[in-house]
């Protein structure tokens, strides 16, 4: 059987332009075409969906996002609801945070574990109502894992992904945008809360969270396959005052910032021990509540981990942005004899600090601070060290500001 193939040119201006075949199989999000009209370089799949990652370039988009404010097209976060009677108690089991600490208009960072321990998604969870929540997803089909779980749990819960997409609006002015967009009242939304607003009669929910380490919020669109792109150009322009620029997702800042990638640095092999998140935060071994993954977790506290994920310097010459197809795939790395003992899961050139940097899956006896190795990058053979992460604001008192 033979698929119709939608044909579009970049709208880049450049007689090197590549030529996008848009494969029907392969989905679009609600802000997809008017996004696309401000010049997408690159795209890539996420949730099934293209995903727009670079406009201009990865070292000019950094410098939009840390200075001013940027506007990114993230309907890709497709949004799995958990609601019905048994909401609360489902969401209980799916996740190891203990949600009697999230209460309605709070937003959690989770992690939903396998049996094993192993991180099967890191989604933003948000508390809607008392028994509604929303997971806003990274890449990977959690719904089909929320529905095996379902069956036979004897939960009175409904599972469905719904008409609902983000956009982000991110960076130090990110506050003025939103000022002029919904008023005051969003100055008082703590970090990691949300509130309901209506803009031109949509209906939204805004969160104060972001993918980027400034200070930032997500404006959840309901019926956005409906009012995508009323609400896209709404946002863009409320930003043409305060010089809103359009970007990818900003690898570099979410390396300089700690913030991880799913299917890069965590993976469903990995752990929230050995990622350093599993330590009374992300991993809640409350009472005789039981989650998925908890028999294995509390294994592996006692035991202690093998391995850890750190942050790595490395030497040399610039190893790329990430967003510029410099990390293809993971450098491997070597200790000083020559072995090799793990793998580099996120690299880029920092701009800011004019060093690379990124980090590094390595066994506990390589994992000490100052610990010298050897990294095969993209430039070549290249000395590096393990070094402190987060690499910048380690406080986060950026987009807690």
């Amino acid at each position: 059987m033979t698929q119709a193939i939608e044909s579009i040119q970049s709208t880049q201006n450049t007689p090197s332009a590549p030529e996008i075949l848009l494969y029907p199989r392969i989905r679009k999000s609600p802000f997809f075409y008017a996004s696309r009209r401000h010049g997408v370089r690159k795209y890539s799949v996420y949730n099934h969906h293209y995903h727009p990652r670079l406009y201009t370039d990865p070292v000019d988009e950094y410098w939009a996002l840390v200075e001013g404010v940027t506007l990114w097209d993230v309907g890709v976060e497709r949004q799995i609801e958990i609601s019905g009677p048994d909401a609360f108690a489902f969401t209980q089991r799916l996740v190891p945070r203990d949600m009697r600490h999230c209460q309605v208009g709070q937003c959690k960072y989770v992690f939903v574990t396998a049996p094993d321990g192993g991180i099967l998604n890191d989604p933003v969870l948000l508390r809607i109502e008392e028994n509604r929540f929303w997971l806003s997803l990274a890449d990977s089909d959690i719904l089909l894992w929320c529905q095996g779980l379902a069956v036979n749990s004897g939960l009175d819960v409904t599972l469905q992904e719904v008409d609902v997409a983000p956009v982000q609006v991110q960076g130090p002015r990110a506050k003025a945008v939103m000022v002029d967009l919904f008023g005051e009242a969003v100055l008082s939304m703590p970090y990691y809360h949300l509130m309901e607003a209506e803009l031109d009669g949509m209906s939204v929910v805004i969160s104060r969270t972001g993918y980027s380490g400034e200070i930032g919020y997500e404006i959840y669109l309901r019926e956005a396959s409906r009012f995508g792109e009323a609400l896209w150009q709404r946002v863009f322009e409320a930003g043409r005052p305060h010089d809103m620029q359009v970007i990818g997702p900003c690898h570099i800042r979410r390396i300089e910032g700690g913030i991880l990638a799913f299917g890069c640095d965590i993976w469903y092999d990995t752990n929230p021990f050995e990622v350093g998140m599993g330590y009374d935060w992300m991993v809640d071994l409350r009472g005789d509540d039981d989650f998925i993954g908890r028999a294995a977790l509390e294994r592996i506290k006692a035991e202690g981990v093998t391995r850890k994920l750190v942050g790595v310097e490395i030497d040399g010459p610039s190893v790329g942005y990430f967003t510029d197809g410099a990390m293809i795939d993971v450098f491997p790395v070597f200790d000083e004899g020559g072995a090799r003992i793990g793998k580099v899961t996120s690299a880029t050139r920092s701009p800011r600090q004019e060093r690379n940097i990124g980090y590094a899956m390595l066994p506990v006896e390589h994992a000490e601070l100052g610990t010298a190795l050897r990294i095969e990058a993209n430039t070549g053979l290249q000395e590096a060290r393990v070094v402190e992460k987060p690499f910048h604001d380690p406080a986060k008192a950026i987009p807690k500001g």
